[in-house]
């Protein structure tokens, strides 16, 4: 098969010949600018998303993927025909209720302010991650305290003829646990500024519970300001009878999440309002998406530099190829075939350090990912966690390849008007 001269021409001036050492070190140099951007631009991207996902994994492993509540009130009547009702919604997996409150725990070692969330043990497991989350203890310890937690937790009233009534069970996160000073069996105490009203001011309640499990969700925020009671206590403790703060859901694809949501509102009327996990943390996410953005766009310009050079190389070959250009107008050649021939130039470049560059990307997440380490306890994560996009590849591709492309044009514009006749005078 006989290829386009055009091709056959173009590929032949990024050869250097022996006295032309310079176009070929700058083809090169060319090249290795592409390469090093499309490499760094896949290697950033490819660790935004790798850390992206993994604080949206540890996001959802510790609330649900839509909440539930009533429109106007901060409480709603615990209904098991709704929660019935919310599961035999298309998409929605399970249902559990929850009560969310702010108290003060108080240990021996300080006072801390913390979310509360009063939770059913059995259907706890089944729409959040909690059960995995859990260091020490499990669910069902918040209903029954371990027997020899209760011991522990009863010999300062051993002396007491009567017998102490058993404290009900409560989970800590592991960075609270650590800051109260608290371990397995210690007792914390409950402090709600929400208490009985007597004839001057209302009177804070308190109520001690005994810790049964120390969780990590791999959050600082929620394993520092978030511990867990079970349902039937946290609405004895708050006075709230059969009431709860809203139902937790689980979807079989969190992606889905905000149509769901909008499919059960419609189902349960316009009394209820259903907030996906996106919308809850639509700050965050957003501020994570921009984030990601701006590096790509900012990474682009080490790619826009390496356009320079492919600029200066075929100026550099323009002007060294006058004489061929000019006999290659006088044997019948075109302006457009001649610009066909510097920008076929151009794309090879581009082409050439865009496979290259993209193996190269990958192999540096590789590294990354498998060698560089850290310490867990201080960094909440041992490895830098990398999830590389198929789109972010093509993005990254597709820009690399049109900027080489643009960098062409005033080359082989350049090419395309040399008059033949000035370029052949003095041969």
């Amino acid at each position: 098969m006989n290829l386009p001269y055009e091709i056959f021409v173009g590929l032949r001036y990024l050869r250097a010949k022996r006295r032309q050492r310079t176009i070929s070190l700058n083809t090169f140099i060319s090249i290795a600018g592409i390469t090093l951007g499309v490499a760094a631009l896949i290697g950033t991207l490819g660790i935004m998303t790798g850390f992206k996902e993994d604080l949206q994994a540890k996001i959802l492993g510790t609330t649900a993927h839509i909440i539930i509540q009533e429109r106007g009130i901060p409480s709603m009547k615990n209904d098991d025909a709704l929660l019935t009702k919310i599961e035999q919604i298309p998409h929605a997996v399970a249902a559990a209720p929850f009560i969310f409150k702010q108290v003060l725990l108080s240990s021996k070692s300080g006072v801390q302010g913390i979310i509360l969330r009063g939770i059913h043990p059995e259907k706890e497991s089944q729409v959040t991650e909690l059960a995995e989350n859990l260091h020490y203890g499990q669910l069902a310890d918040l209903e029954n305290p371990p027997t020899t937690l209760r011991t522990q937790n009863s010999e300062s009233h051993s002396n007491t003829k009567k017998t102490p009534k058993p404290k009900p069970g409560i989970f800590l996160g592991k960075e609270l646990a650590a800051r109260l000073g608290l371990f397995l069996g210690d007792s914390v105490n409950v402090v709600s500024p929400v208490g009985p009203i007597n004839a001057l001011s209302m009177t804070p309640k308190i109520r001690p519970f005994v810790v049964v499990g120390i969780f990590e969700s791999g959050m600082y925020e929620y394993d520092s300001s978030l511990a867990y009671i079970s349902l039937r206590q946290a609405q004895d403790f708050f006075n709230l009878e059969n009431t709860i703060t809203g139902i937790q859901v689980k979807v079989d694809d969190v992606f889905q999440a905000r149509s769901i949501a909008q499919d059960i509102e419609m189902s349960l009327g316009t009394s209820f309002a259903a907030r996906d996990w996106m919308h809850l943390n639509r700050n965050l996410f957003s501020a994570l998406k921009m984030e990601k953005t701006m590096m790509g766009l900012l990474l682009m310009f080490i790619t826009l530099v390496a356009s320079f050079n492919i600029v200066g190389t075929l100026t550099m070959i323009v002007n060294e190829k006058q004489r061929e250009i000019a006999i290659l107008k006088a044997m019948g050649a075109t302006p457009q075939s001649i610009m066909k021939i510097f920008m076929l130039n151009g794309l090879v470049i581009g082409l050439t350090g865009t496979a290259i560059g993209i193996p190269l990307g990958y192999t540096f997440l590789w590294f990354i990912e498998n060698y560089w380490t850290f310490d867990a306890s201080v960094y909440y994560i041992s490895r830098i966690p990398v999830h590389v996009l198929g789109l972010d590849v093509a993005l990254v591709a597709i820009s690399a390849i049109l900027i080489s492309f643009a960098a062409t044009l005033y080359p082989s514009w350049q090419a395309a008007k040399l008059n033949p006749v000035s370029a052949l005078r003095y041969e």
